[in-house]
């Protein structure tokens, strides 16, 4: 059976009023007394109900994050960034992982409403926003991480993934690359269709250049291995793969070492996406288009607590410019339009 505060009252010899004070402001309380309540606390191994204080002063101390990959070490700097901030002004961080479903992250969504959270970081699993839309109508404020949300009564905090997309490609079209297999994902998820478009618009620059999207069904080091596999048994290959993130380029990679015939750069140059740490220290040091995780995540969660504490703020859109990071999977840099031979 739960220990409650009167327990404590009574096991203290004080009032219940007396109790909440020391929990609460035990500065305005005698220090002997202090002392009696806490023993007593001690005693019954008595555990206050947060949810239940929270819900009283009508403020929760309590923040919800939903990425859509824990696993993804892009998401945990995100996440780190974010539980950084959150302690700077005493609040706590409650993740959750969609997994990429959205059915998963309504139910996180629902937990964090019943939960009454002080506000939700939100990275999307698809353009269907109803459930975030019932959360901010109900007084939670929602902020978008990695996801553009210009125009929507969303907040929001990511790269411009569209501009990554087209350094990306343009890099490799710099090279000399002309035909690019654009590697994971489906374009229903925004991140996809932002970075796809971005190299498509690259390639449509260039004369004889074409991007190719290798959907897959995860954004994975497995899904990536098994794509590179089909990449590599074709004739002709594509002569260069950007990857929709790290992990897929990595698995790419791996697929592409295991055939023992295949060289990078020389045959495929291959880029990523996230510049995660394991992309510098993998068997060819990866070229990556570099996120910023950490500040996403911080800065995301400073705006959740500014609109939290001020309910009638207008959306803001924060977009960080991404940086291209060269490194030995997509060799020298050349001239634009030159032979790579």
């Amino acid at each position: 059976m739960a220990v409650s505060i009167r327990d404590v009252a009574n096991q203290a010899g004080v009032s219940v009023g007396t109790v909440s004070n020391v929990l609460n402001r035990p500065e305005s309380v005698a220090a002997h007394t202090v002392d009696r309540v806490r023993a007593a606390i001690d005693a019954l191994g008595y555990v206050r109900n947060d949810a239940a204080r929270q819900l009283r002063a009508g403020r929760s101390d309590t923040v919800g994050l939903v990425v859509l990959d824990a696993g993804n070490p892009f998401f945990s700097d995100l996440a780190r960034g974010a539980e950084d901030a959150a302690a700077e002004r005493g609040l706590s961080v409650l993740l959750g992982n969609s997994d990429e479903r959205p059915d998963r992250e309504d139910a996180y969504l629902g937990l964090f409403e019943e939960q009454r959270v002080r506000g939700v970081l939100l990275s999307p699993s698809s353009e269907r926003l109803e459930t975030a839309e019932r959360l901010r109508a109900h007084g939670i404020p929602v902020v978008l991480v990695d996801r553009s949300a210009p125009g929507s009564p969303f907040s929001s905090v990511a790269v411009d993934d569209e501009h990554g997309g087209y350094i990306a490609a343009r890099h490799l079209l710099d090279q000399g690359r002309r035909r690019i297999a654009f590697v994971g994902g489906q374009r229903s998820l925004r991140q996809v269709a932002d970075r796809l478009a971005g190299a498509e618009r690259a390639a449509a620059e260039t004369p004889g250049a074409r991007v190719e999207h290798v959907p897959t069904e995860q954004l994975t080091v497995l899904a990536g291995r098994e794509a590179g596999a089909a990449l590599g048994a074709r004739a002709p290959r594509p002569d260069a793969v950007f990857a929709v993130n790290d992990l897929v380029a990595l698995g790419v990679m791996q697929a592409l070492v295991m055939l023992g015939s295949v060289r990078i750069p020389e045959d495929v140059a291959l880029i990523g996406y996230d510049d995660i740490a394991f992309a510098q220290s993998a068997v060819v040091p990866l070229t990556s288009i570099r996120q910023p995780a950490h500040l996403i995540g911080s800065t995301a969660l400073a705006l959740l607590d500014a609109l939290a504490a001020d309910p009638t703020r207008a959306p803001e859109t924060i977009e960080f410019d991404p940086e291209l990071v060269v490194r030995a999977s997509t060799g020298a840099r050349r001239e634009s339009g030159t032979d790579p031979s």
